[in-house]
This record gives C-alpha cells, structure tokens and sequence, in this order.
C-alpha cells in the first residue's frame, strides 16, 4: 500500500473520529482516505437534528476529497466503537463504488485499533448502480 500500513490509516481515522459532530447519537465515527498520491484525507460524522441529513464519516471524507481534486484512492480506513467493527452503510458503498471502485477497505473497531478486517468495495457492494440510463 505504498508508504501508508494500513495500521496508519486506521491512526488517521482513529483521529478524525475526535472530530465527529455527535451530538444526539453520541456514536462518533472516523474515515481516513489514502489517494494514490499517498495524501490521506480525513472525516467524521456530522449529525442533524433532522436525522436524514445527517452524513457518515466516509462520505464527508470522500466528497472532500473529490472537491479538492483528487480522484484516484487507494485505500479507506473507517472507526467506530463497534464489534467487530463498523461496515460503510448503503449510501456510502454506492459511492465509493463510484469513486474509489480500486480502493481497499478497511475497519476496526476504535477500542481494538489493530484488529483490522479487510474488504474490496466490491465485495461490500456487488453489482453496484454505476451507470444512468440514457
């Protein structure tokens, strides 16, 4: 994975999740996204008190990424106090399915960081919606 472990990258997203915004569900959630440049971008959840609105930590890390530039991702690593660790929902995947099709996905539960489980995107979403119908 270039110069980035993937203990690293699960670090990174340990951190951002110190910044998730959780105020109603207190279920704060961490992202970090390695670009092929070896940037890590990161996120964290950011919830409303309209729970629709609300976007998980993979997706603020993914769009901000796309909108400064970047477009090549190898790997994402997501956190979260959960057994054994935390799966990007639905929406996420379809858009990592778009976006990071090659990225490597990783997860850990935040109180055992190093136990790290492994999945491709598509795994986590076979036959993905990736194209509009003309």
């Amino acid at each position: 994975m270039g110069k980035m472990s993937k203990l690293e990258l699960v670090m990174a997203a340990l951190d951002a999740r110190e910044r998730a915004v959780a105020p109603y569900s207190k279920f704060k959630v961490g992202a970090a996204l390695l670009t092929s440049e070896g940037e890590v971008i990161t996120g964290a959840n950011v919830e409303s008190a309209s729970y629709g609105l609300t976007c998980c930590a993979e997706r603020v890390a993914l769009f901000k990424a796309l909108t400064e530039g970047r477009s090549h991702f190898k790997a994402i690593a997501v956190v979260a106090p959960m057994k054994p660790a935390p799966m990007p929902c639905g929406a996420c995947r379809q858009l990592l399915a778009e976006y990071a099709p090659k990225a490597v996905v990783w997860t850990a539960d935040s109180r055992s960081p190093r136990k790290i489980r492994e999945f491709t995107v598509s795994e986590l979403l076979p036959s993905a919606f990736l194209e509009v119908p003309q």
